[in-house]
């Protein structure tokens, strides 16, 4: 290969905004809610504007990612698959439950400061990491596996599609507590279960195969069970897999109504 041959190979591997077909730029401020617990000065909750160069389908997440790398290794947060499937990357985006892979920078107003802030409702770790035990904790008391009764089935437990309908939506949660750290009263009462733990409890409740309704239901007829949810429907605009949380919050009310009677 010449060095002319060489030199121009090169040169088509670069792109500038200039360039036909590159991607428009443009610099974003992500204005971030900081906590150090172990902070020397006594300023353990402080703010922290970055600005990094960012693209049209940047998402909240690469922004962090080029902060980390780039300006501020100590900046904590959580993320793994960075699509959207294990949840581990919730957080307060311009004041709103957000996953961070899923929120686009440019649909988020970039011509201001984008506030980043941890979940509410659960004890703050290290500046975007949040406890999540509690969470998982009411997870856990809901019986979230299916219960049945007498000898292992020799085959696949058959269920019809109707069956299966009935509670398809609420198997969709990724347990990213996006919808329970968005309520209001989750906030203020920390016995509440949570509308995610409610949300896991109807996909079990409502499943022809198991026969462990009634303990659930009797679970959730405490005083800080479903009776807390005041229907704000905060849980279903903040759950980033669609699911109607409030909507499967009534029935698991209304199924409590109906079997006591």
């Amino acid at each position: 290969m010449t060095a002319v041959a060489e030199n121009t190979r090169a040169d088509a591997g670069t792109q500038t905004d200039d360039a036909p077909g590159a991607v428009a730029s443009f610099e974003v401020t992500l204005k971030i809610r900081r906590y150090n617990p172990e902070s020397e000065h006594g300023e353990n909750v402080i703010w922290d504007e970055f600005t990094v160069q960012a693209h049209g389908t940047d998402r909240v997440l690469d922004a962090l990612h080029k902060i980390k790398w780039e300006q501020d290794g100590s900046l904590t947060f959580r993320r793994s698959c960075a699509h959207g499937i294990c949840g581990s990357d919730a957080m307060r985006i311009n004041g709103r439950n957000r996953l961070a892979c899923k929120t686009l920078l440019k649909d988020v107003n970039p011509d201001k400061p984008i506030t980043v802030e941890p979940i509410k409702g659960l004890p703050v770790v290290k500046d975007l990491v949040v406890d999540m035990e509690p969470f998982f904790a009411s997870y856990r008391e809901i019986m979230p596996f299916l219960i049945t009764s007498g000898n292992e089935p020799s085959r696949e437990r058959i269920q019809s599609q109707a069956d299966r309908d009935r509670f398809d939506d609420t198997t969709k949660c990724i347990l990213c507590a996006a919808c329970t750290s968005s309520c209001p009263v989750f906030w203020t009462d920390g016995q509440y279960f949570g509308p995610a733990a409610i949300v896991n409890a109807h996909r079990f409740i409502f499943d022809s195969r198991d026969e462990g309704a009634q303990q659930r239901l009797e679970i959730l007829n405490d005083k800080e069970g479903v009776w807390r949810c005041r229907t704000t429907f905060n849980c279903t605009e903040a759950c980033p897999r669609g699911i109607q949380v409030t909507k499967a919050i009534q029935e698991v009310k209304r199924a409590m109504i109906t079997r006591a009677f």
